[in-house]
């Protein structure tokens, strides 16, 4: 059962994961370290005066974080599928890169969570760094790779 606690945690692991893929990608930063560090300072943590950022399901994201990584090669291949011609996910934003990773490997490895939910949290993990437009893109990748990932067999 999902209670609104749970997926609240779980959307802000979906953020807070797409988050480290993208340090990941850009620095290189070894697993261990990146979670550890997502772990102790991150993950619930007080960013400034209070403020704090929003508990995340921990196993959740280290499971969106580590899947991404260990299975880079065939989401960025189901992805590369998807492209209108001419575009490559080297010209992509690289923010937008991993929150297209994060879903497609949503899609592709958790089937506990239901296809529309995974998609509305990508769109609204879009949301948090794009416009609408961006946002529209996600939703159409992600539904596109779903149809693949999740084909009833």
């Amino acid at each position: 059962m999902n209670s609104p606690k749970r997926s609240q945690a779980r959307s802000a692991a979906r953020l807070a994961a797409v988050q480290a893929l993208y340090q990941l990608h850009m620095e290189g930063t070894a697993m261990t370290r990146l979670l550890d560090e997502f772990h102790q300072h991150r993950l619930g943590r007080e960013i400034e005066d209070g403020e704090h950022y929003a508990d995340a399901e921990v196993e959740f994201f280290d499971d969106l974080v580590t899947g991404v990584a260990a299975r880079r090669e065939e989401i960025d291949a189901a992805l590369t599928a998807k492209l209108a011609g001419g575009w490559t996910l080297a010209r992509m934003d690289k923010t937008m890169l991993q929150v297209l990773r994060a879903g497609a490997y949503e899609l592709m490895a958790r089937a506990d969570v239901p296809l529309g939910t995974a998609i509305s949290e990508y769109v609204d993990v879009a949301k948090a760094f794009f416009d609408d437009r961006e946002a529209k893109f996600v939703n159409g990748i992600l539904d596109a790779v779903a149809k693949e990932a999740r084909k009833p067999d």
